[in-house]
């Protein structure tokens, strides 16, 4: 019979024992130590002193001890009080103890030696386990449940009702039976350790999707910028390619009798210049949105920058503009972003510190340009305004393509701070200057 003929009911049931065997017979004594609990939990961290945390980390070791310590106890209070109580006692004592080292073989441990410790422990007043054993065998499937997994949890119940029920019609002959206080308190706190850990994976599943999701959304975020980017770039671009080409069409016509090499290599230059504004614009319309429109104005310098602050003067935040060194024309890529940056700052102190001032500088060297955009606190009753948190990631992207050095963070004062600097290359006649 092929696995597809095979009825739902026996894929079921193989399943079941499949999940049977895996869960409590492969390596049921394999050696798996408890490891120490976090030092950063929520209980550990309300603990006084440094001390008590470092030792909390192994209060689980220490409760499973204690409850094998009460086994042992309870072996000798409820048996005869001889040898033979005491030794029987150390049995369930021994086994809550190896829950530590090995879980899974101490329940193995506890089931089958609860016969013998019942028969040869002195204690008849109950069947099928004395009080030790009761302890004993409760407190065991109890943290074996907590570290394994629900369905652990659901055999080991299973086997014990059925032992029990067993264990009752064979061997009972007129003992009182504790099997339903077993099963019963057995069950509910099965019940509430797997509502426990259910819950606690769910919480692990979350957190790991709430990581994934917010990798996927920066990563999403760092295209998007880059995306806008490229698209502001393109007509700086364009506009460098087509000058290129239309110079190189019109240079043979300024040359009386210009040699046919001239006009081969103007000629090559143009027809390369094309190609490149082609592929520049196919690129372009890779990245470009559906609803993207491309805009009617030229895109703004840094000599626009007083329309920008009368713009923001209007809407609420006093700025002021400080240049140094000698002002020069800078290249278009570097104008561009040094505006776009200036801008997402100045933007960003009006969302997040309404009521604050700004105050621009400027610094041209040699170098390169420098740039620090610095916003006081906020003042007034106004809340601020949540952004989309794309702002600084946009400046960033601008200043690493350009090879240039950035720094976004907040003043001591209880403002923000901008600075960058965006290398530019020497003309040759700066350089001869």
């Amino acid at each position: 019979m092929t696995e597809k003929t095979r009825s739902p009911e026996y894929r079921l049931a193989q399943g079941a024992l499949s999940g049977l065997r895996q869960d409590l017979f492969h390596d049921a004594f394999a050696y798996r130590p408890l490891a120490p609990s976090r030092g950063d939990g929520p209980l550990v961290r309300r603990l006084p002193g440094e001390r008590i945390r470092t030792l909390a980390v192994w209060l689980p070791h220490a409760v499973v001890l204690f409850t094998a310590f009460c086994t042992l106890l309870l072996a000798g209070a409820s048996g005869d009080g001889d040898f033979g109580s005491l030794l029987f006692g150390l049995v369930p004592a021994g086994a809550v103890a190896m829950t530590l080292i090995r879980p899974v073989g101490a329940w193995w441990v506890s089931l089958v030696s609860t016969p013998f410790v019942g028969v040869l422990g002195g204690s008849w007043g109950d069947w099928p386990w004395t009080p030790a054993g009761f302890l004993s065998h409760f407190a065991v499937m109890v943290v074996v449940a907590l570290r394994t997994r629900p369905r652990t949890a659901g055999w080991m119940w299973l086997i014990t009702a059925g032992y029990a029920v067993f264990s009752d019609t064979v061997f009972n002959h007129g003992y009182s039976s504790n099997t339903p206080a077993m099963l019963f308190t057995s069950a509910v706190a099965l019940l509430v350790v797997s509502m426990f850990l259910t819950r606690r994976e769910a919480k692990q599943e979350v957190a790991a999707q709430q990581t994934v999701t917010a990798v996927e959304r920066d990563r999403r975020t760092l295209l998007e910028e880059r995306t806008t980017i490229a698209r502001e770039l393109h007509d700086v671009v364009a506009h460098h390619m087509s000058v290129v080409a239309i110079q190189a069409e019109a240079a043979p016509y300024r040359v009386e009798n210009p040699p046919e090499e001239l006009e081969r290599a103007f000629a090559t230059i143009r027809e390369n210049a094309v190609a490149a504004l082609t592929e520049l614009r196919r690129i372009l319309g890779v990245v470009r949105a559906e609803d993207y429109e491309a805009p009617d104005a030229p895109q703004p310098m840094l000599s626009d920058l007083d329309n920008l602050i009368a713009n923001v003067r209007d809407a609420g935040l006093e700025t002021e503009k400080t240049v140094t060194g000698a002002v020069r024309e800078l290249p278009q890529g570097v104008e561009l972003s040094a505006y776009r940056i200036i801008q997402e700052a100045l933007s960003n102190a009006l969302r997040h510190a309404p009521g604050s001032t700004a105050r621009i500088e400027l610094s041209y060297v040699l170098g390169g340009l420098g740039l620090r955009v610095v916003n006081t606190a906020p003042q007034g009753l106004v809340r601020p305004s949540p952004g989309a948190g794309h702002g600084i990631t946009g400046m960033r992207e601008r200043v690493t393509m350009l090879n240039g050095e950035m720094t976004a963070e907040p003043t001591e004062e209880g403002g923000y701070e901008v600075t960058a600097f965006i290398p530019v290359a020497a003309t040759p006649a700066q350089e001869l200057s």
